[in-house]
């Protein structure tokens, strides 16, 4: 008679008389293809994870090398109040950099200073360079 509380896999021969034993040979192959199963299974999930971790450092690594460059351009001179939106220009000399409201084609082309990059600031005080086809005349 069946003991109800063994569960029917833990066993080595089958549930009635008439049923094949259960080779330990085919068990063992059981728990090594789950093994098997599960090991990939695992390995795939953290595949997928350590891609996603790679994909965010990268994206840490952008984040604060823009803050550099942020805190660079907030320490150039200015002499006028940074308003977002605003185009502003960026130049070096000996001394260090400065903002200007003249672009370079306001110079006529040939500012005082070496031309560094036009730059707007944004409302929450960051900055994107404006690329130079952009600042050229229609």
């Amino acid at each position: 008679m069946e003991d109800p509380t063994i569960p029917h896999h833990s066993l080595t021969y089958g549930t009635s008389r008439l049923a094949p034993a259960i080779s330990l040979v085919d068990r063992a192959k059981e728990i090594e293809l789950a093994e098997e199963s599960v090991k990939l299974h695992v390995h795939g999930k953290l595949e997928v994870i350590a891609k996603q971790i790679r994909a965010l450092k990268e994206e840490a690594e952008l984040i604060l090398q823009q803050a550099e460059k942020d805190i660079e351009l907030h320490k150039a001179k200015c002499q006028f109040e940074k308003k977002p939106g605003q185009i502003i220009y960026l130049y070096g000399k000996e001394e260090g950099d400065y903002f200007s409201l003249l672009s370079p084609r306001d110079w006529g082309g040939n500012p005082p200073h070496p031309f560094k990059g036009a730059y707007t600031m944004n409302p929450d005080r960051s900055f994107t360079e404006i690329k130079e086809d952009t600042l050229k005349p229609n």
